[in-house]
């Protein structure tokens, strides 16, 4: 592990530890030995229902229904207590229990089905736990079921199935994957682990890809500007990945077995398992995963499209909970990958004419300690987290002996929350919160061949506040956040008002407005270096560069009804985005080596404007159907300039003005299920560099369509434990680039389509 983030965990972590110990030196859990016991079962098929999370509100007192769905909880403080039964696909539910010392008390839960998660909790709307129809954000999630549903084994390949989100590749050497929200660029957009912005400019180049779909419980999606709550960087929205907590013992083995056209195998390997003490005072769940790519060459022409890939993923989640009102939570994640891109693959890198190679050892880790007060009007969060990120590579070109470099890079984010309840403030009740977080990230970049040495040093202190007055009809959410970044003069304050209305119970209208900022730091893709014609393109600051102010203003309507089993909803939501002094990419020259010059410039600025429309119907066991559209238009303020080959261009590039999804899944029997996903990526403009172009020139993509199919049987070996196989077809229409670059001349950035071609799978499961 990393030295350096091992000693920054230490130090931040021992006043989480003593604060901790002090606050539970006096509120052990006594043994009261009352007891409530009982099952759980399905409305509208009198099933019981397995695997329920059953807690007592405003304690650590919790546990899980067993596979027949029963439940045990022991020793509740004696009186009444909330008992909350939560449970994916089904309403939440809250029922007062009155316990009773020396006494057990059987109560039985009834869940009505919810297709649609209406009542889900999240946590990025306010930095708190949240009912997702009472947030005045609209807050999107993206779960296991959809990760099986689409038979992804990473995150990157999940994105694309929200509203507002692509994932795309923008290298055909090395991969990296950028995701955009509402149209913007990958660094427009806050990537959160466990609501910790501990993905740095280096980690978000190839984060997502890196992160196995076993260590994650669900994803939650921000659209528009959210920096007053999360910092900078947050001005396309958030993405905030929930690693899994431990709720009972299991145990899962799985593989996915991808068959490219032309026979390149992607293997992926997962081994996962939960352990949870009877007392459910402590618990752990524990992930790994082996992934395997051969390089896949589409046009034959002895250069890599896709790179090769090896990678292995080890990590856990763990808790302890050291009183009835206080956890501590600690992750830790471990991630080796080597990816190569170019011709002669099995030689030396700088045998080849073309080699993108990169070997990342990545070290994360966090340990978070909560309190809540028994009649949950406080809560108080102190958190720390860091990645260490240690990269050796190579990018060049002509069998160059000097294109090898390595970069250090180390992000540490502390802070602490305190929350309170008011039973009524004014005019209704409100939740209030404020804290305060720091933010450091030291980069250090060293590319030989150009002596380019790049040290970046960043600290942000943030100090955030808000106010939520909720209803059931109304809520209201005033806050703001106030930044002082290192490397920005004055502190930046970021303002954020958000407003639902619910006229009745099945409709939401939201309406907000937020301001975010980017500070003039290098960012992912400044850390990339693309090949080209025979030489490299690489990017640098401008010494001038100015920060990145915006304005987000957004509205929607949320619609739900239910014709008997069948829940439907409707989502259109409009947004409008400006960005002052936004940030571009100019062509500025060539080196003494004849490499390519791109220079980061403040432009005037720029507009992002459109509507998204999301339906959701389903019955619950039977069928669920979930399909996202976005219109949009991304336009600079005056025309851009690129490259002087060109004429410029309001557009921006890699935007297209149409997008969409589709998922679906079917239970054909009992055991046996099905499910059809699509994407659609209208025409957009995207840069194609000189090489085997005699200049640069702007090119018209067409649009295409990026569909498969999946199918899983699943084969009770016992009572405890399930066999799923399955199989499928990804990008089932072969909708893949047709005008790929080829030779040692290529553009490595001139790529754009669906990431895969198409590739057959075969899956199996093994859960235990």
């Amino acid at each position: 592990m990393n030295l350096r983030l091992l000693g920054a965990i230490v130090m931040l972590l021992v006043p989480v530890v003593v604060s901790a110990e002090n606050l539970t030196q006096t509120k052990n859990r006594r043994n009261t030995d009352a007891n409530i016991y009982g099952h759980v079962i399905c409305a509208s098929t009198g099933e019981h229902v397995p695997y329920v999370n059953i807690a007592v509100k405003g304690s650590t007192i919790g546990c899980a229904s067993d596979a027949t769905g029963h439940y045990f909880l022991k020793n509740l403080p004696s009186g009444k207590n909330t008992i909350v039964v939560m449970s994916l696909g089904y309403k939440t539910i809250e029922q007062v229990v009155d316990a009773v010392e020396n006494k057990n008390i059987e109560i039985n839960f009834t869940l009505e089905e919810d297709s649609m998660m209406v009542d889900e909790v999240v946590v990025s709307a306010t930095r708190n736990e949240t009912n997702r129809r009472q947030t005045a954000t609209v807050v999107n999630v993206a779960s296991q079921k959809l990760f099986d549903a689409v038979a992804s084994s990473n995150l990157s390949e999940t994105m694309n199935f929200q509203s507002g989100l692509r994932v795309e590749n923008n290298c055909g050497n090395c991969g990296t994957m950028q995701l955009r929200i509402n149209g913007l660029e990958g660094h427009y957009s806050q990537i959160l682990l466990d609501s910790r912005p501990i993905f740095s400019s280096l980690a978000s180049v190839y984060g997502m890809d890196q992160l196995p779909v076993a260590m994650i419980e669900r994803v939650e999606v921000i659209r528009g500007g959210g920096s007053a709550l999360f910092g900078s960087n947050a001005i396309g929205g958030v993405v905030n990945i929930i690693t899994r907590d431990p709720l009972r013992n299991s145990l899962s083995l799985s593989n996915t077995t991808h068959i490219l056209t032309g026979g390149t195998t992607d293997v992926n390997t997962a081994l996962n398992g939960s352990f949870v003490s009877d007392d459910n005072k402590l618990g752990v769940y524990l992930f790994g995963q082996i992934k395997g790519r051969e390089a896949y060459d589409r046009n034959d022409d002895g250069f890599s499209d896709i790179p090769k890939l090896n990678s292995e993923t080890v990590g856990f989640r763990g808790y302890y909970k050291t009183s009835p009102h206080t956890r501590l939570t600690a992750e830790y994640h471990h991630t080796h990958e080597f990816r190569r891109g170019g011709d002669n693959l099995s030689e030396a890198p700088h045998m080849a004419l073309i080699c993108e190679q990169l070997d990342h050892k990545i070290d994360g880790g966090g340990l978070r300690f909560d309190y809540f007060s028994a009649d949950s009007r406080h809560r108080l969060s102190i958190y720390s987290s860091a990645q260490g990120i240690d990269r050796n590579s190579y990018f060049g070109t002509d069998r160059n002996p000097d294109a090898y470099g390595t970069t250090d890079d180390l992000t540490v984010v502390a802070g602490a929350q305190y929350t309170y309840n008011f039973e009524h403030l004014w005019f209704m009740p409100s939740e209030l919160t404020f804290g305060a977080e720091y933010n450091y990230n030291d980069l250090s970049d060293n590319y030989i061949a150009t002596g380019r040495r790049f040290e970046q040093d960043t600290r942000t202190v943030g100090f955030f506040f808000q106010n939520e007055w909720r209803s059931e009809k109304v809520s209201l959410l005033i806050g703001g956040r106030l930044d002082k970044h290192n490397m920005v003069k004055n502190p930046i304050f970021s303002p954020r008002v958000n407003v639902r209305y619910s006229p009745t119970e099945n409709v939401g209208l939201r309406i907000s407005y937020a301001s975010g900022y980017r500070a003039p730091q290098a960012y992912n893709e400044d850390l990339h270096i693309d090949a080209l014609n025979h030489a490299v393109s690489i990017i640098r600051i401008a010494d001038d560069l100015r920060p990145e102010y915006s304005h987000s203003i957004s509205a929607s309507a949320d619609l739900y009804h239910s014709f008997g089993r069948l829940q439907t909803n409707l989502l259109i939501e409009g947004f409008y985005t400006i960005l002052d002094d936004v940030f571009t990419l100019e062509k500025i020259g060539t080196d003494d080596e004849g490499n390519t010059i791109k220079e980061r410039r403040n432009a005037d600025g720029a507009t992002v404007a459109g509507l998204t429309a999301e339906v959701k119907l389903g019955i619950k066991g039977i069928f669920e159907i979930q399909a996202g559209y976005t219109f949009q238009r991304s336009r600079y303020t005056a025309p851009e300039q690129w490259s002087d080959d060109v004429a410029p261009q309001r557009r921006m590039f890699r935007s297209p003005d149409h997008y969409g999804y589709l998922t679906s899944t079917f239970n054909l029997a009992r055991r046996l299920s099905a499910s059809l996903f699509c994407t659609y990526t209208g025409s957009m403009l995207v840069q194609h560099n000189a090489g085997i172009l005699p200049v640069d020139t702007q090119t018209t993509t067409p649009s295409f369509w990026d569909c498969g199919i999946k199918a899983a049987y699943v084969i009770p070996l016992s009572d405890i434990i399930d066999l799923e196989i399955n199989a499928g077809v990804k990008n089932l229409f072969d909708s893949y680039q047709r005008d790929l670059d080829f030779g040692a001349a290529k553009d490595s950035a001139y790529i754009y389509g669906p990431s895969m071609p198409r590739a057959f799978f075969v899956g199996v499961k093994l859960t235990l």
